[in-house]
């Protein structure tokens, strides 16, 4: 029998239709992604998804200190950097009036205010003078003396305005206002432009020794970030380690890049999934649990085939959470928690290899390559000092991304290195507590003199 037009039609349609349905689950998807299902930065989150997600999660705690929280109070200076004493002392009787021997107390309570003294920029003007010599008419003027800078800038007004524009992401019109408002000091964009300069010279040095230093540490955090370069994109990479952090702004983020900027495989990577990891062997890597759990929570939310396995993958990660802040904590013991692993191990592969099973669109993709990274997914249990998370590298990332969103990212190469090496130095410093503004001062004094850069890393005691 001849297939009738009308059949044809009909199958067509149909086709149409599983593709369009498709689409639609797809957009759905992504219209109800948020900081808990997927990727996404708290900050994008809408009033609604914050609202749900405070309501899904209530805490049960009150606003402020939880009880155990130890204290933080305001300390006192210590009497060194006290610059005046006032004693106060009564000269008569609050109770009955009379008057008071003015004795000293041994136990007076101690009050101090702490102020700014006026301040006024240090201006040194250096005289260049020209003598004629009496034999040949020739009139000779000196020349500015070593370690005296060829700009107007001195290096602490240097470190400041590295302080102000880098690490604390002031942008430079308010820097310019700051400046002439407090100091009295008027600059124009360009010189300030040259200035951020100046900074980026003197601190390169230290910056490549730092980021040597990271890719030779054994446990790495690696993520990346979009970035932009005059409306160019750009991908902005961190390699975290507990006292190190190093940014770079790349041209992409392929696997080529990546290789170059991490280096020889050394120690374990923590990281994501990204296929541009695939030249690190899985035994040397961690995948974040965090990347995971949301993952899973997002098939949850789709509640098809599979949210039931989704559901099960994700409660038992989040109990796996629980008893691994135990061990961080040092309240249940890394061989404990070894022995309660291994059950929880084989679940969650078992779980995967379910999903995969199912062939659902998505969702068993995703479980077969979480399963390819099988490996990865369990050195924070056989190694000490490896976090089941990239937390350490994301939280490094996130003011990047906010000097991002506020300034549009850099104009140039020679703003990007900047940017990249002035937040490695504060973040460095910050995780070492050292002083950001002190060194950025020696760097640029060291620099002006031609010394030896001082180093980022860690002292050695």
């Amino acid at each position: 029998m001849a297939r009738d037009w009308r059949d044809d039609r009909i199958a067509e349609l149909e086709a149409a239709l599983a593709k369009a349905l498709a689409r639609i689950e797809a957009l759905e998807a992504r219209l109800s992604q948020s900081s808990s299902n997927s990727n996404q930065p708290p900050s994008k989150d809408t009033p609604e998804q914050r609202r749900a997600r405070e309501k899904s999660e209530p805490s049960g705690r009150k606003r402020g200190g939880q009880p155990g929280h130890k204290p933080r109070q305001r300390e006192m200076l210590p009497a060194e950097k006290v610059s005046r004493v006032e004693d106060h002392r009564p000269d008569e009787c609050e109770r009955c009036g009379s008057s008071l021997q003015l004795v000293d107390d041994a136990g007076a309570l101690r009050h101090q205010v702490v102020d700014l003294p006026e301040i006024q920029a240090e201006v040194t003007e250096h005289r260049l003078h020209a003598t004629e010599c009496e034999e040949c008419g020739h009139r000779t003027r000196a020349v500015l003396p070593g370690g005296v800078p060829r700009s107007m800038f001195g290096p602490r007004l240097l470190a400041l305005i590295a302080l102000l524009t880098g690490s604390c992401r002031v942008s430079r019109r308010q820097t310019v206002m700051l400046l002439h408002d407090v100091l009295g000091i008027r600059v124009s964009l360009g010189a300030l432009s040259e200035a951020e300069q100046r900074v980026s010279e003197a601190v390169a040095p230290a910056v490549e020794e730092a980021m040597g230093f990271a890719r030779a540490q054994p446990v790495k955090h690696v993520d990346a970030t979009s970035w932009a370069t005059a409306g160019a994109y750009r991908s902005l990479w961190t390699i975290s380690t507990a006292l190190v952090t190093v940014f770079v702004i790349a041209r992409d983020g392929t696997a080529g890049t990546v290789r170059g900027l991490l280096g020889r495989a050394r120690g374990l990577l923590i990281s994501d999934r990204a296929k541009v990891f695939g030249f690190w062997t899985m035994k040397r890597r961690q995948i974040c649990w965090a990347h995971l759990v949301r993952k899973f929570a997002g098939f949850v939310e789709r509640k098809g085939t599979g949210s039931q396995i989704a559901r099960e993958l994700r409660d038992t990660a989040e109990l796996m959470f629980h008893h691994w802040h135990r061990v961080r904590d040092g309240t249940m013991s890394r061989r404990q928690f070894q022995r309660w692993m291994i059950p929880v191990r084989e679940r969650v592969e078992w779980l995967l290899g379910r999903g995969v099973g199912l062939a659902v669109r998505g969702f068993s993709g995703t479980c077969a390559d979480i399963l390819e990274h099988r490996e990865a997914l369990w050195a924070f249990v056989d190694r000490p000092g490896v976090d089941p998370t990239n937390n350490l590298a994301e939280r490094d990332l996130r003011p990047f991304v906010l000097w991002r969103k506020d300034s549009g990212g850099t104009q140039s190469e020679r703003g990007e290195r900047y940017a990249e090496r002035v937040m490695t130095v504060t973040h460095t410093l910050r995780k070492q507590g050292r002083s950001v503004f002190l060194y950025l001062h020696r760097a640029c004094a060291n620099h002006l003199y031609s010394n030896p850069p001082e180093s980022l890393l860690p002292s050695i005691p």
